[in-house]
């Protein structure tokens, strides 16, 4: 494999005194990398905003700080998007997760053919993560069901699975498939793989079916050597897979990024963003700034000229950005495993980081698809509808996503809906349902369990005092007592969430519902053993006192997900 290689910040193609690699990095910062001192003089100019900007300074504070009055939070919170973004989910907004884990399960020599369902899809973070890491000694068909009942997650996930299957190269397939995924502006090579080797497909099949009914469902599938992909659609939606690869007329870049903007950098939002800035680095500050200043998923040093189209699968309606400005790419990966990846000397590059992850996990699932005799069948449809569409007793794993939360499905018609579609233990003991509940402690913790938490000694409360240091606050500081535009007082507040015992508070959450009789009910029973995902995956695995513990806190805290989220396994009886 060959060395990475780390683009200098100063190159471009006419810079002739440029060596384009670079070997060393900006010290005030750390998120650029230059060639030699020649090019980070040249350069410094327009770095110097960036590398002097006042989010990186240690001193940084908060406006409302600055300005002596409460965050807008404190008294809006119901109002925690604005009203011109759609507030859609088109990025995962928890980390990624391999939902066949088949070394740990039906193991490697497996010999029969694997069927994978994500009944609620969202992006395809879990079947690209799944995808890429199953074992090369594993030989069989693979068959992998994606549905989402919002078109635009459908769309965007079928034109990225084409753009896999209809490149020749697998380099340019990987770039052109991050950045439609995640920047707000592509490149013209992107639009035209979009436009001249996807957008024809499509053409094609609205141009037979153009007479028929609009709420008639069509499927079409297409043979790429051993692989195939299958779509199902409503004739209605079809014809509006177009809009999904044409840049709407007059719809500029400028005009783009202006849109993008008026969300991501909404003057009313400032507080929601300077909390969540709270936790990040002084140069991780000025990463995520640019992220949403740009919206390019980039190095941060990498040259931005030729990003110069809007994201069509984004921006196929012309007035508004479908997502909320708190929406970051970061969200839908493990954080540390993105903070081990390289970016070079520039060490502080995040957004550098997750690019070269990200890279590397779509490699990985382009050269699985390369020699696997691989299906994907995609629909849009009700999570409801599913069981009706596909066959029973057939799926080795089924993902949910939180269709299991309350607010949702529920844990009652997920299993009632879902359990069916499972392999039975005769056919496959390891066939497994994979459900997540991200609002079950949300809604059973009482005011009595916060206070008895705050109050009760274990370990872990340790970690809490080390937590006060690592942000400075001193010895006897009562957060409690202190003024609310405090920002100290908040960042023990999130810290002491991650620290919190929720397991009672769980079980209490699953003999409300009566989990114990949904075997009797519905045929399927929780797993004591997970085999697939922790039912925790974000609780502090180390203890205070042993090494990495205080950074697996900041880790954890600096994260949008809590200890509160809790996966459970399900099992046909």
């Amino acid at each position: 494999m060959a060395t990475q290689q780390f683009e200098c910040a100063n190159w471009n193609a006419d810079n002739t005194d440029c060596n384009k690699f670079g070997k060393y990095t900006c010290k005030g910062c750390y998120l650029v990398v230059y060639c030699g001192s020649n090019c980070q003089k040249s350069h410094w100019a327009l770095h110097k905003t960036d590398c002097k900007s006042s989010l990186g300074n240690e001193t940084w504070r908060p406006n409302w700080v600055l300005e002596n009055r409460n965050p807008t939070f404190l008294a809006d919170l119901e109002n925690l998007v604005p009203s011109f973004s759609q507030n859609k989910c088109l990025w995962g907004n928890i980390p990624a997760i391999d939902v066949l884990q088949l070394q740990s399960n039906e193991g490697v020599t497996y010999g029969k053919e694997v069927n994978l369902l994500f009944a609620a899809s969202g992006d395809l973070r879990n079947v690209v993560k799944t995808i890429a890491q199953v074992p090369g000694g594993y030989t069989k068909p693979i068959e992998v069901t994606i549905n989402d009942q919002d078109l635009d997650v459908v769309a965007r996930n079928a034109i990225i699975l084409l753009i896999a299957l209809v490149s020749d190269n697998m380099d340019e397939a990987v770039d052109c498939m991050i950045h439609v995924w995640y920047s707000a502006l592509i490149r013209k090579s992107d639009l035209d793989m979009i436009q001249q080797k996807v957008l024809p497909l499509v053409q094609d099949i609205c141009e037979k079916i153009k007479d028929k009914n609009p709420e008639t469902v069509l499927g079409k599938t297409w043979k790429f050597g051993k692989r195939f992909f299958r779509l199902v659609l409503r004739k209605s939606l079809w014809d509006r897979l177009l809009a999904y690869m044409t840049v709407p007329e007059g719809l500029t870049a400028k005009r783009a990024s202006r849109i993008r903007t008026a969300v991501t950098l909404d003057e009313s939002r400032k507080d929601y963003l300077d909390m969540h800035l709270l936790f990040q680095s002084p140069s991780r500050r000025v990463a995520k700034h640019r992220f949403r200043q740009d919206g390019l998923l980039l190095p941060f040093g990498a040259p931005r000229h030729e990003f110069q189209e809007p994201n069509p699968t984004l921006f196929h309606n012309t007035g508004s950005w479908p997502m909320a400005d708190c929406a970051d790419p970061l969200q839908g990966w493990t954080l540390k495993d993105v903070e081990d990846c390289s970016s070079g000397p520039a060490t502080a590059d995040i957004y550098g980081k997750l690019f070269n992850y990200i890279r590397t996990m779509l490699r990985a699932f382009l050269i699985r698809l390369s020699d696997s005799q691989i299906s994907f069948q995609l629909f849009c449809v009700e999570f409801e509808q599913l069981s009706t569409l596909l066959e029973h007793g057939s799926f080795n794993r089924i993902e949910v996503s939180n269709m299991s939360d309350n607010v949702f499905a529920g844990v009652h018609h997920t299993s009632f809906m879902m359990g069916s579609l499972l392999q039975a233990p005769l056919t496959n003991p390891h066939a497994t349902l994979i459900t997540l509940f991200r609002n079950a402690i949300r809604e059973t913790m009482t005011m009595q369990d916060r206070v008895m938490d705050m109050y009760t000694y274990r370990p872990e409360t340790k970690l809490i005092g080390q937590y006060f240091k690592h942000i400075g606050i001193k010895s006897g500081y009562d957060p409690m007592a202190g003024p609310k535009t405090d920002p100290k007082a908040i960042m023990w507040a999130y810290a002491q969430a991650n620290v919190a015992a929720y397991d009672p508070i769980f079980d209490r959450f699953m003999k409300n519902f009566k989990f114990s009789q949904i075997g009797q009910l519905f045929g399927v029973v929780v797993e004591e053993k997970h085999t697939v995902i922790e039912k925790w995956p974000f609780k502090l695995k180390l203890q205070y006192g042993q090494a990495g513990a205080l950074e697996e806190l900041v880790r954890l805290t600096d994260e949008v997900v809590f200890a509160k989220e809790r996966y459970v396994e399900w099992r046909r009886r």
